[in-house]
């Protein structure tokens, strides 16, 4: 029996026309647009925090976060719920696009391609047909905003 290829699952999104990817293993759920309590005192790219089932969960504006241009958000924009240890953060996008199976030898993370990207949220380029998508480096994109506004994750967690 032949060893199944290594592939990476990945929810592919849009934020104008380019195509990024978010390891599915980090994607919780994918809700339609929610209304967001903005929150003072957070980076500029932290949108506020929704109410999720009874969880706060911080909203970044993903196109903001990236340095693209703002663009208000259309009947298509999701936000993609992704779980940073015990965090949850959501990522508002144009559009999620599809699910889709990578062969991880269509990957290129090495430092010569991704020079002059931020690299440091790009974790690595996607060859699919012939789409370049962009995997993003989910921790390092969201972090600052997990940190700005975690106070407001504080009252929901359970004690015993």
């Amino acid at each position: 029996m032949q060893a199944l290829e290594k592939t990476l699952q990945v929810v592919v999104f849009a934020l104008g026309d380019i195509e990024f990817g978010v390891d599915i293993l980090r994607v919780r759920e994918v809700e339609r647009m929610l209304p967001i309590t903005r929150v003072p005192h957070v980076a500029s790219y932290v949108e506020g925090v929704v109410n999720l089932r009874g969880r706060l969960v911080p909203v970044v504006d993903l196109r903001t976060r990236l340095g693209l241009p703002p663009k208000a958000p259309t009947k298509a924009a999701r936000i993609i719920v992704a779980q940073l240890g015990e965090r949850h953060i959501g990522m508002i996008v144009d559009q999620v696009r599809e699910v889709a199976r990578i062969p991880v030898d269509q990957i290129d993370d090495n430092e010569g391609v991704l020079a002059g990207l931020a690299a440091e949220y790009v974790g690595g380029l996607a060859r699919m047909d012939n789409r370049v998508i962009i995997l993003l480096a989910v921790q390092n994109i969201l972090s600052a905003g997990a940190v700005a506004a975690g106070a407001v994750e504080g009252p929901d967690k359970q004690s015993s």
